[in-house]
């Protein structure tokens, strides 16, 4: 009889110059230190002269921090689908803008009216 596998299995991630992601500081993570985990912006990849192991440089995006060396197994990607979602689902036939999303809406009267101020108001 075969045990259940209690780890999900991550596929193999490779990222691109520009990708946003999610990565951890995995050293404060593990001794409970505050500010463990942020999103960043990937500069470049390379290969470890030692390990040959691909690493990331990132810039982190709340303070414009260059990261050196950021190891994948601790980086997941920030789709833009997952960040884009509330706009691709507002609803647009519904006149109650206070019923979409703030991202939404900006979306919205930038993109979509000539006029910003043709949208309804919410009563």
């Amino acid at each position: 009889m075969t045990q259940p596998q209690t780890q999900a299995t991550r596929p193999k991630v490779t990222y691109t110059k520009g990708d946003i992601v999610l990565f951890r500081d995995v050293e404060r993570f593990w001794l409970g230190l505050p500010g463990h985990t942020f999103v960043g912006r990937v500069e470049r990849s390379w290969t470890h002269a030692d390990t040959r192991k691909v690493l990331y440089d990132l810039t982190e995006l709340s303070g414009n921090r260059a990261r050196a060396g950021i190891d994948p197994d601790y980086m997941r990607p920030l789709p833009a689908t997952d960040a884009m979602h509330d706009i691709d689902t507002a609803p647009l036939s519904e006149p109650d803008t206070g019923a979409m999303t703030p991202a939404a809406v900006a979306w919205l009267r930038q993109h979509l009216l000539p006029d910003a101020a043709a949208l309804p108001t919410r009563r």
